[in-house]
């Protein structure tokens, strides 16, 4: 191995380690798009407390719990990887980011999950429809959209290449 190169241990744990933080990330974001930026931009002109005392007055609430408990799911999920892989002995780095990329494709399922409730709440107590009103649930979509496509095209290029260097073909090799 060449000075300064990763071994394969090493490489499948920085790829759980950085798939694990965009987990992270992507969950953290859809929270505070669902419980804030959404709100402000589907009530304009009105401030997040004027949103929340309308929210109670019709008996509504974003149900910050639940849209934090469906979005907490995807990092559980990344800490379980990350943790599966440090404690395997020849864990494998494109099987590692095979996984990862399908855990943040189903992110934009998560996230329509958990903000249906809270869509709905200001869609009673405004009568508004219940989708997103602000522009920043995109880059959520557009994350899960490459993360398919990835997990598409890693999983061709795997198959084309024998997947990789423990696979039983090339040891038998």
């Amino acid at each position: 191995m060449a000075p300064g190169q990763l071994t394969r241990r090493s490489a499948a744990i920085v790829v759980a380690a950085v798939g694990t933080a965009l987990t992270f990330a992507f969950a953290a974001w859809a929270v505070v798009q669902i419980l804030w930026l959404n709100p402000l931009a589907a009530v304009p002109g009105r401030t997040y407390a004027e949103i929340e005392s309308a929210l109670a007055q019709a008996s509504e609430t974003l149900a910050p719990g639940v849209v934090v408990g469906v979005m907490a799911l995807g990092p559980l999920f990344a800490v379980g990887l990350l943790i599966a892989t440090t404690l395997f002995r020849r864990p494998d780095p494109w099987f590692t980011g095979l996984l990862y990329m399908g855990l943040l494709t189903f992110g934009a399922g998560a996230y329509f999950v958990a903000s249906f409730g809270p869509g709905m709440a200001l869609a009673d107590a405004f009568g508004i429809n219940g989708g997103d009103y602000s522009p920043w649930a995109r880059p959520l979509y557009i994350a899960s959209a490459a993360s398919l496509v990835g997990l598409i095209v890693l999983t061709i290029v795997g198959v084309a290449r024998g997947w990789s260097e423990n696979s039983p073909q090339r040891r038998a090799g």
